[in-house]
Formats: C-alpha cells, structure tokens, sequence
C-alpha cells in the first residue's frame, strides 16, 4: 500500500507541474496579445470546484478541479472543451481570441507545447547539472547481460556482452539502444570470448511489444553485501564480501538463477560455494521455507566500475538540449508500434505511467521521468486531432493559407468529435490497465 501511495504521490505532483506549465504557456501568450483569459484550473471541474478564487480586478479566475485528467484556461471567444455557445452567439469583442490575428491565436496555441518542451530540456539541464551522466558501460559488466525469452529466440544467450549494431558501437543500456538492436539487421556480441553476429528478425520489437518483455537487463553477480544474523547464510559462516557461485553444483551466475535454484531447495540444507579473498569454498545452509539464504546482494553499481561525466552549469544546457532532442525523436519513431495490434493491446493508461515512478521517493528519478512525461504531452498535444493543440492549429494554418475562418458550426462539431475520441482513448488505455491489473 506504501509503494502505491508513493508513486500515486509522484504521479500526481509530476502531472500537475505538467499540467500548470503547459496551461501557463497559453496564459503567458494570451495575455500577451491582450486577450481576456477567464479561467485557468488545474484539473477539471465539471458539476463542482474543490477551490477557486479570483484575484481582485483580475479577468481570471483560478482554481483546481476534482477530475485529475488535466487542467485548461477558459479563453474568451475560444471554441475550446468549454463549448461556451452562448458567448459564441454574440458579437466578437476586442479582447476575444476571435478577434485576433491568425498568427496571435496561431502563436497562443502553440505555446503551451512549446512550454512543455522547453520544460522538458530545462529538467534534463538541471539533472545532468545536479546528478552529471553516470551509466555503465557494456564493456564493464563482465558477466553480460540477461535476455528475455524473444531475444532468446532471435539468438541471443544469456551473458552475452552486446558490441554493435549494424556497425555501430553499443556502449550502454540505454531506450536509444535497445531500438538501434531491435531494429538492425545483424548484432555482433561477445560470448566466452568470442565474437559472434546475430541476425536479427525484421519484426523483432513487435514481438517485445506482444510479449510484454523487457528486451535485456544487465546480470547481477551473487556477492554479499550483508548476511542477516541468525539466518541460514550467517549461521553457516558466509561473509560480506563473498561471492557466491554455485549450489550444490549448479552454476548460479545471476540472481534470477539463484532464485530458480534456491526455489528447488527450500526448507532443505544445500551446499554453497563461494570465493572468499580469491579463495574457493563451500558450506552448507539452511535454506528457509521461503527459499531464502537470508542475505542482502551487493548492488550492480557497486561490483562494476560506473562512467561518471561532470557538467558544469552552462556545458549542463547543451546536454539536456541533446537529451530532450533525442527522447523525442525516440518517442516519435515508438509511435509507429502504436499502430499496430499488438501496440494498441499494449496501450496504457494512469496505471502504466504511475508504474514507471520509482516505489521509493528518488528526486532523480522522479525529474527525469517529469522531463520524458513532459515530451510526450508536448508531442501528443500537437497533434492534428481536434480538442488537442494540434488540432487548432490545423485550422488556424487552414486560415493563414485560405485567408478565410473555417465554419464556426464546423469547429464545434469538430471539437466534440475530438473530445468524444479522446475520452474512448482514454477509456481503452485505462481499461487495458484494469485488465492487465486483474487477468495478467
């Protein structure tokens, strides 16, 4: 219940920083252009408000709603999610959207995009300001990698250390590289030595995206941190510092082997050998009914060597501009799967984005995953589909090149056949998160 309250918490504070910045850009730039802004909410409020104020000779009225699936700015003489008909019906006045140049709304719809996306690049700056660039190399985990089940059937083995794709140089495990392998033809790995080339299957990422499986994830040797007191590691004898490296002569080379094989022996003794000081040797332990040694494993980052890249403040600004540039064009490549059966099947609504956050509270990663949700609401809000950003702008860009105001009967069908397709989006992702939460 803990975990899920602390990453319902991040969810939350992450969307509502989203949700403020990218409704501030269409404030900032309407009141620019002096237009009346007459609400501005974070979340909405239909039937009721949980808390609204309006300044004293102020035009806008501020407040947040109860419904957390985002948050608007009522824009005077807008045709918008409001549907206000009845301020549509009267004549347009100065300080009406309506009344403006096509480049002045043009400029008023872009800016909440652009403010999320500028969000996004300022965030990835001040992380790899704050946190610098730490990652570990390919060539540091000298146990390799282990591979899902599809991987396996592409050709890959468990502890193969990855080096190219189609030619190119793999350093880390990274988003960016996990698409240049699934979509290359031939991957060169190192395996016992050796160098060996896979062909990869044209449609190898559809087939991640079917079977829900993460492509690889580094090996986690067996070595100690800490042996609980009075459990059956400590009670044989086994040390911080020991690694551990077979049980009664199984190899176990990760911790999802030794999970595997401990399952085998629970409740029973099981004789386990390690290496202490360079030293190989075995003692038996008990293991627990719950197939448990009782010992706490080193963690990865502190077995194998990390690179760590220092930025100072202003060398920070360009980094995250490459940061925030390459996670889009990532993002925009992914969005072709979306399309697909099996990328529809996988679509995810509160539920999948609240999952990612860390289940304890980690400033780093909470930013970075802000930045990467502020990208995609950047990039899902300019698209061309009416009752999103994108939307406007295609009629507005409709205007500059006719020199002539699409049908206002148009637009108000228009947007209700937008926010109608929304909702059943919104509807299907939640529900492939409810299904998933109970049949999977």
């Amino acid at each position: 219940m803990e975990t899920f309250l602390i990453k319902a918490l991040q969810l939350i504070l992450s969307l509502s920083i989203l949700v403020i910045v990218h409704e501030f850009g269409h404030f900032i730039f309407a009141r620019l252009y002096k237009i009346r802004v007459e609400k501005f909410y974070l979340f909405f409020n239909p039937w009721f408000t949980l808390f609204k104020f309006k300044p004293k000779n102020s035009e806008t009225e501020y407040g947040i709603g109860w419904l957390p699936l985002g948050g608007y700015v009522k824009i005077a003489g807008m045709i918008d999610e409001s549907m206000d008909k009845e301020q549509m019906a009267k004549p347009a006045q100065p300080w009406e959207f309506r009344s403006k140049p096509a480049g002045q709304r043009l400029m008023v719809m872009i800016a909440g995009v652009l403010f999320n996306f500028i969000l996004a690049l300022l965030i990835y700056s001040m992380i790899t300001f704050t946190w610098g660039d730490s990652y570990l190399p390919f060539k540091n985990a000298k146990a390799g990698l282990n591979y899902s089940e599809v991987a396996h059937q592409a050709g890959f083995k468990d502890g193969d250390i990855p080096l190219e794709a189609d030619g190119k140089p793999l350093e880390t495990l990274t988003g960016e590289t996990v698409r240049a392998m699934a979509e290359a033809k031939i991957i060169k790995v190192e395996r016992d030595g050796k160098i060996v080339e896979i062909n990869m299957p044209e449609n190898f990422m559809l087939q991640l995206i079917d079977k829900n499986e993460k492509f690889a994830s580094f090996r986690l040797p067996i070595v100690v941190k800490e042996a609980s007191p009075g459990q059956g590691a400590a009670l044989a004898g086994i040390q911080s510092g020991d690694s551990l490296t077979n049980i009664n002569g199984t190899p176990i080379p990760d911790f999802i082997t030794l999970t595997k094989v401990l399952d085998s022996v629970k409740g029973k003794n099981a004789n386990v050998t390690f290496y202490r000081s360079g030293k190989e040797m075995t003692l038996p332990v008990q293991v627990d009914k719950n197939g448990k040694l009782g010992i706490a494993l080193t963690p990865i980052t502190d077995i194998y060597p990390l690179v760590t890249i220092h930025y100072g403040f202003w060398e920070s600004f360009p980094k995250g501009i490459e940061k925030g540039i390459s996670t889009l064009k990532g993002y925009v490549s992914d969005m072709k799967y979306v399309f697909t059966k099996e990328g529809a099947s996988n679509l995810g609504g509160f539920g999948a984005i609240g999952s990612i956050f860390p289940p304890v509270w980690d400033w780093e990663a909470f930013w970075s995953m802000t930045a990467f949700l502020s990208i995609i609401l950047a990039f899902m809000n300019i698209l061309p589909i009416p009752a999103l950003d994108g939307g406007h702008v295609l009629f507005l860009l409709y205007e500059v090149i006719t020199r002539r105001q699409p049908n206002e009967k148009f637009m108000e069908y228009a947007q209700m056949a937008g926010m109608a397709f929304l909702f059943a989006l919104l509807i299907f992702a939640n529900g492939n998160d409810i299904f998933r939460f109970f049949f999977k």
